[in-house]
C-alpha cells in the first residue's frame, strides 16, 4: 500500500521553517503539531514494520533539531501512543543565550487511530474520556509516571507537553496533575482537545445558544452548590480549579469541529456572564459539569477534567468548506496561509 502524503515530511510539513525563531508562536506551534504528528507516523511505522531508513517518523522531529529518545508504548495492544524528545542544541543556541530557548524536552502523544491495531483500545479510552475517568488509565498512569522522571531530569521550563485529540486529553489531564499536585506548570500544547458536551457552538441562532448555555450555568451552579455547599471557605480557595488558575495552557480549536469547538463558547460564556451581573454563577458553573457532579455524587473529588481555568485560544477562523475530517486534523496547525483568532482567558 501506497505512503499516504500526509505522512512524508517533505511533502507535508512545513519545511519552510529552516530558520526556527523560538520566540514565534506560530513557529513554537508548527513545532508542537510537528512532532505530534511525529508519534502518529511512528505508530504507522511499527504496524508496517518500516524501519531505520525506511521509516518515516524521524524528519517530523529531526527538521527541528530533536532526537527520539523514548517511546510510551500501550500494554494492552503495544501501540506507540507517545514519544519522548530531546532538543539537540545546535552551537549557536548554546552560545547566543536567546531570550526564549526551545525545551530541553517535549512529550508528545498523538490521538485516536482507527487502524485494527489500536481501534479497540483507542475507542475504549475515547469512552474513558467521555466517561470523566481517563485518568484512571494505565496509559496515562504510565504516562504521568514517565513525565514527572523528565521534569525532575530535566527542571522547569524545560519540558513541553503535547496532544492532539484523545493525546490532547491526556497531555491535559498530565498538565493539571503537576498544576494542581506539584505548582508545575509545563508549557502545553493542546491540539483539538475534546470538550464533553453537545457543541453548542454549532447552532446558528446566537439567542438559542446563548439562552442555552445561561439556563445549563444555572443549572450546573444550582447542583453544583447543593453538592458541596458544605464546605468551607477555606476548602473552597484550595479548590483545584482555584489551584489551576495560574496554569495557562495553549489550546488550538476549529470552530468547525465538534469535539473541540465548545472550548470556544465555554470561556466566551463566562465572560458574557460577568458582563450581565451573573458572574458569580458563570464561575460556579465553569468549574463543573452537569456530568460530573452526577458521577461524583457527594464525594468531594468530582472534577470534569477537560474543564481548565485559564488557557490562550487560537481558533481556526476558516470556512466549514473543509469538513470534519479536516477541521480535526493535526495538519492545519502547522499550514502557512491561514488565519487564526487568539483571546486569552484568564481565571481570576
Amino acid at each position: 500500500m501506497e505512503t499516504p502524503q500526509s505522512e512524508i515530511f517533505h511533502l507535508s510539513g512545513p519545511t519552510f521553517l529552516t530558520s526556527v525563531d523560538w520566540s514565534n508562536s506560530y513557529h513554537r506551534r508548527s513545532i508542537a503539531a510537528c512532532l505530534v504528528q511525529g508519534v502518529y507516523v511512528l505508530e504507522h511505522d511499527r504496524q508496517k514494520q518500516r524501519q531505520g531508513p525506511a521509516g518515516n517518523a524521524a524528519p517530523w522531529w529531526e527538521f527541528f533539531d530533536f532526537k527520539l529518545t523514548q517511546v510510551l508504548v500501550d500494554e494492552h495492544d503495544l501501540s506507540i501512543f507517545g514519544a519522548i524528545l530531546e532538543f539537540k542544541f545546535p552551537y549557536h543556541l548554546q552560545h547566543n543565550h536567546p531570550t526564549q530557548r526551545p525545551p530541553q524536552y517535549a512529550i508528545a502523544f498523538r490521538g485516536t487511530m482507527t487502524s485494527p491495531q489500536n481501534r479497540s483500545e483507542d475507542l475504549k479510552l475515547d469512552l474513558h474520556c467521555v466517561l470523566n475517568d481517563l485518568r484512571k488509565s494505565t496509559r496515562i498512569q504510565n504516562a504521568i509516571e514517565t513525565v514527572l522522571e523528565i521534569v525532575s531530569r530535566a527542571g522547569l521550563g524545560n519540558v513541553w507537553l503535547a496532544g492532539h485529540s484523545l493525546g490532547s486529553s491526556m497531555a491535559l489531564i498530565i498538565g493539571r496533575e503537576l498544576a494542581k499536585n506539584t505548582g508545575t506548570h509545563l508549557e502545553t500544547y493542546l491540539f483539538n482537545p475534546p470538550f464533553i458536551s453537545l457543541p453548542v457552538e454549532w447552532i446558528p441562532s446566537e439567542k438559542l445558544k446563548e439562552g442555552l448555555r445561561f439556563a445549563n450555568s444555572v443549572i450546573t451552579a444550582g447542583l453544583a452548590m447543593m453538592v458541596n455547599g458544605h464546605h468551607s471557605q477555606d476548602s473552597v480557595q484550595h479548590h483545584p480549579f482555584i489551584l489551576l488558575s495560574s496554569w495557562v495552557p495553549y489550546l488550538f480549536l476549529n470552530p468547525f469541529d465538534p469535539i473541540c469547538c465548545e472550548y470556544i463558547g465555554y470561556f466566551e460564556h463566562r465572560v458574557k456572564m460577568e458582563a450581565i451581573g451573573a458572574g458569580k454563577i458563570g464561575k460556579l458553573a465553569t468549574q463543573h459539569s452537569i456530568g460530573s457532579i452526577v458521577s461524583g455524587g457527594r464525594e468531594t473529588d468530582f472534577e470534569a477534567i477537560h474543564l481548565i481555568p485559564s488557557a490562550y485560544l487560537t481558533v481556526h477562523s476558516g470556512t466549514n468548506a473543509q469538513g470534519i475530517r479536516e477541521a480535526h486534523g493535526i495538519e492545519q496547525w502547522w499550514k502557512q496561509e491561514l488565519e487564526f483568532k487568539y483571546n486569552l482567558y484568564h481565571y481570576m
